[in-house]
């Protein structure tokens, strides 16, 4: 039996989410407790787990609470109740008959499979009747956002008006879905993901039961493999094990399994070739790291907090770390569009297929705000045309008419100043008119201005395509005679290859 469902939790101090325990104490300290709850969370978090446990607890037969002393305490909060005495006893009929599934009287139905009127229409009518032997009927409805608007209608009616004998909980991953005349009638619990320590207590308990040597800070670097989830972590916990080979288990060995010792330089590879738009290199890495047997999933949350540290440091929130040619624009659209990759997982046959839609997406996009150019070696090297603030602001205004910017001399750098300043003005006048056209012009070049003839250079044919559009043409020539001083015209031509 995997561990998972080996070590799940059988009562309520086995649930490592420290937050659901103590609302769970709460909530069961008297028998006033709500005829209905809703859990909602991601998956692996024990949503089921926790479901289970209130099923033995309402029906525990050696439970300690009594009715009468509930009623007697007429203020819950001053009811002094201990937390053991809450707890189910795991040996009693009911305890043992819920905890391997074959108790009549609490029904496990699956939202997803289950979803039509039909179902709940039948679910209504079998809920009148008393249990067979048990103190409650409970009902775990799991993913409960799966059912239809109908389904969903007439479990309301249900839970407007429940038997006594009843008890609802709803799970789900997705609580927006759910109806809010539904969610408001029942008990919230919201299952958040684990934190580090509550992962390696949920690990400790197997590894002890288990008689395993391991690390502490071995089981800290699977906690963070574990996306937060218990049920995850639990499966890379097995995977290690089964490739210690009965030797202790170090943070090395967690680390070679999953390639994670060289994370650090992969992510900053990668943003390198978000940096530059190079999205064949973008997919060697993703390909690399597949074909190595890494955790891919483990590679993005890491590109992401990466891309999220960028963004805080661009704002001046956090610590300053190294520069980056990423705007912050670019930062938010590539933390939402990794994000959005990384959930796409659970669902894509082919597990890498959309990282590598994201890296194309981002790469290929047209009309980037700072557009790339290919360099004078022709081998498709990138290359970024991008001048700062500062020396833009800086940059001296010129006249266009002087005899000596008739012929760019390249022994001459400042003659190359003052038409780079002449260029520089032009980009940021456009910007008025066209931020799109703007951009695409940082990445083209000016290549002359002669006898009151511009040519401006581009190494892509879409941008040049862009730029000849007619309306462009034509504020590009305004804009130009505008800053000349004198009727200017333009013609824009496509680089040659190996130039």
């Amino acid at each position: 039996m995997v561990f998972y469902r080996k070590y799940r939790p059988q009562k309520i101090n086995d649930l490592d989410n420290e937050k659901i325990r103590e609302t769970l104490y709460t909530v069961f300290s008297s028998q006033n407790y709500p005829h209905a709850f809703l859990f909602s969370g991601p998956k692996g978090l024990g949503k089921t787990s926790a479901a289970r446990i209130i099923a033995k607890v309402v029906n525990c037969e050696n439970r300690k609470i009594s009715s009468s002393s509930a009623k007697a305490s007429k203020d819950r909060k001053s009811a002094k109740v201990s937390k053991e005495s809450i707890e189910p006893c795991n040996k009693c009929n009911q305890c043992i008959s819920i905890t391997n599934g074959t108790n009549i009287d609490v029904l496990e139905i699956d939202g997803a499979s289950n979803r039509g009127i039909d179902e709940i229409r039948d679910l209504r009518e079998k809920i009148r009747l008393s249990p067979a032997a048990a103190h409650k009927k409970v009902y775990i409805i799991d993913e409960v956002h799966m059912l239809t608007t109908e389904a969903f209608n007439a479990l309301l009616k249900t839970l407007e008006e429940p038997p006594a004998h009843a008890l609802f909980i709803l799970c789900t991953t997705e609580s927006h879905k759910v109806l809010q005349t539904i969610a408001s009638r029942c008990f919230q619990v919201h299952f958040k993901k684990a934190t580090t320590e509550e992962l390696v207590r949920s690990f400790e308990r197997i590894v002890h039961a288990e008689k395993i040597k391991i690390d502490k800070d071995a089981l800290e670097l699977i906690a963070s493999l574990s996306d937060g989830s218990f049920r995850d972590g639990v499966k890379v916990l097995e995977e290690i094990l089964s490739l210690s080979k009965g030797e202790r288990i170090t943070k090395e060995i967690v680390e070679k399994k999953h390639n994670v010792t060289n994370i650090n330089q992969q992510v900053n590879d990668l943003i390198k070739s978000f940096e530059n738009h190079e999205a064949k290199n973008g997919l060697n890495l993703i390909a690399k790291i597949v074909d190595n047997g890494g955790d891919l999933k483990f590679f993005a949350q890491a590109v992401i907090e990466k891309l999220h540290q960028l963004l805080l440091a661009k704002v001046g929130v956090g610590e300053e770390i190294e520069e980056t040619a990423l705007s912050i624009t670019d930062l938010r659209e590539l933390i939402e569009a990794l994000n959005r990759a990384y959930l796409e997982t659970r669902y894509s046959v082919i597990v890498q297929l959309p990282f590598e839609i994201a890296v194309i997406n981002w790469c290929q996009k047209e009309a980037q705000e700072e557009p790339k150019f290919e360099t004078q070696s022709g081998e498709g090297e990138i290359k970024q045309a991008k001048k700062s603030e500062q020396e833009q602001i800086i940059a001296k205004k010129i006249d266009p008419r002087d005899p000596q910017l008739s012929v760019i001399e390249h022994k001459q750098p400042k003659l190359i100043e003052k038409n780079e300043a002449f260029w520089n003005e032009v980009i940021e006048k456009m910007k008025s008119h066209n931020h799109t056209i703007a951009g695409v012009l940082r990445g083209a070049h000016l290549q002359s201005i002669n006898d009151g003839q511009i040519v401006i250079e581009t190494g892509f044919k879409f941008h040049k395509e862009k730029l000849s559009e007619t309306k462009t043409f034509r504020v590009l020539e305004e804009v130009c005679s505008q800053i000349a001083g004198k009727e200017m015209s333009v013609s824009v031509i496509l680089k040659e290859k190996g130039r």
